[in-house]
């Protein structure tokens, strides 16, 4: 009853009305009373030196973790139980991994958002069999930014990221260390990974389990961050700098605090904005990440929150889609804020963050239109596709084919400056991601895109019936058989045909 009560009184904060109703399949978790528990922060993992390269070891297993009372729930990770640790590379490092697969099944592992060679890429071609290892090894050729890694596994990747297999990467450089962002880990720079989960009645993940989870993507109805539920967490310092990962399988958030106060918005996809920018909320699909610098000289505890999408977003399902489920339409605390007393004083951050040149779309060699498109029709049956998944009859699609992995499907120039034109034509939303490198947004049906997305992108909301462009450096890595992927980061989209391969030569 609690619980009702805080979410009535949340709506009623910020005058946003009904959160929704939820689906049958989500009553169980939803009724257990939640406790707060102290918010887990991933070990940093730094690397060890030596032969002038960074060397990491990591390790995929199997384990069994505690997140709802008296119940245990099998989980895989990295390095440990669940999730994996925070890999703190600077740039120009030169990285040595080694992965071992302890699981009893194939994975991969991605360097999300990185810009490395196709062959360390850890995409579906780079897999790692079972009991086998895999060592990659690249310079770190990015500036600072909050990036991530997980599975990559063909028409697996939504069941082994959903189970734990992700973690987070953190770069840093001179710039950002210079400009007085509060950056000391664990304690004023915070990570927050953040996924909507379910669960079975003996605490296991309930993964999947009809069609509309693969056609709308999978939505829970219980939320985790850094594997933690119910958190909280308790700054000790005036200032705070949160690193947000939206690393659901589907589900979009839209930050907020519970008391309406403002954050500075100071880094996307790719790192730093040229200036902060001020916001009161904050969208994120799957796969983006955002940091935020909040105040807390006041004392006063609060909640970072998500609000329900807008009915009228330019992101919300329409027609079918929106009248099917209710989808980003709840409303769902994320993480307790409880500041100690006598915080200390944090430096205030330079508002003028980094400097980077906008490109142009005159610097283009070349425009590629891709169509992102679900079919609505009969198919409703699960069966195997042609790129191995398990493939909804064919029914998510780029410019009407489905993921082949015997078919390249663009072929990029090394060298090239490109336009990628990214039409939605169906009646959800679609996060497309690009592998390879950061791309900047040219506009949105023909309107420039807002503050927050003037920066360095790999992900991009793309809402129903809308196009995209944006415009991309594919410099580096020549590689004419080793293959990058693009695909839409719903993760059962993208383990059911919604994604594609280039090459860059």
């Amino acid at each position: 009853m609690k619980q009702v009560m805080k979410r009535r009184q949340l709506l009623k904060n910020f005058s946003i009305g009904s959160a929704g109703l939820l689906l049958p399949e989500f009553v169980f978790s939803q009724g257990i009373e939640k406790s707060l528990n102290e918010l887990k922060i991933p070990q940093l993992l730094p690397g060890v030196r030596k032969d002038r390269q960074l060397h990491y070891n990591l390790a995929a297993q199997s384990g069994v973790s505690k997140f709802l009372p008296d119940l245990t729930t099998p989980t895989i990770g990295i390095n440990g139980d669940f999730l994996g640790p925070t890999l703190h590379f600077k740039n120009g490092d030169d990285i040595a991994m080694h992965i071992q697969n302890n699981l009893n099944e194939e994975t991969t592992l991605h360097w999300h958002g990185l810009h490395v060679p196709a062959k360390a890429d850890g995409g579906p071609a780079q897999v790692i069999g079972v009991g086998k290892s895999w060592d990659p090894s690249f310079k770190v050729m990015q500036k600072a930014g909050t990036f991530w890694y997980h599975s990559h596994l063909l028409g697996k990747t939504g069941e082994q990221v959903y189970r734990g297999l992700a973690g987070l990467i953190i770069i840093e450089d001179d710039e950002s260390a210079a400009i007085q962002l509060p950056s000391e880990y664990g304690v004023d720079d915070i990570p927050l990974i953040v996924q909507d989960r379910r669960f079975n009645q003996d605490g296991s993940f309930r993964y999947a389990g009809m069609g509309m989870d693969i056609m709308s993507g999978l939505f829970g109805d219980t939320i985790l961050v850094n594997g933690t539920l119910s958190p909280v967490f308790t700054p000790t310092t005036s200032k705070v700098r949160f690193r947000l990962l939206n690393a659901s399988n589907a589900r979009t958030y839209s930050f907020a605090f519970d008391d309406g106060r403002k954050f500075q918005f100071v880094a996307s996809d790719g790192g730093l904005l040229p200036k902060s920018v001020e916001l009161q909320s904050l969208e994120l699909a799957p796969a983006e990440r955002a940091e935020i610098v909040v105040d807390f000289s006041d004392g006063k505890a609060v909640n970072l929150i998500s609000l329900p999408m807008a009915p009228g977003s330019q992101f919300a399902p329409r027609g079918m889609m929106g009248n099917m489920r209710a989808m980003n339409n709840q409303a769902f605390n994320i993480l307790a804020l409880q500041p100690q007393s006598n915080l200390e004083a944090s430096q205030s951050p330079a508002t003028n963050l980094t400097s980077f040149k906008r490109m142009q779309e005159s610097e283009a060699n070349r425009t590629r239109q891709l169509t992102l498109s679900m079919s609505m029709g009969m198919g409703m049956r699960g069966g195997r596709g042609r790129g191995g998944g398990n493939m909804m009859s064919g029914m998510f699609q780029i410019n009407g084919e489905a993921m082949d992995m015997n078919v390249i499907n663009q072929r990029v120039s090394v060298g090239d400056t490109e336009i990628w034109e990214i039409t939605n034509d169906s009646m959800m939303m679609h996060p497309f991601h690009i592998h390879h490198g950061q791309f900047q947004i040219l506009d949105r049906d023909g309107r420039p895109p807002a503050p927050q997305e003037m920066g360095f992108k790999d992900t991009v909301k793309v809402g129903p019936g809308q196009t995209v462009r944006f415009i991309m450096k594919f410099e580096d890595f020549s590689d004419a058989e080793t293959a990058y992927m693009y695909h839409c980061h719903i993760l059962e989209h993208e383990d059911n045909g919604m994604m594609g391969q280039f090459t860059v030569s």
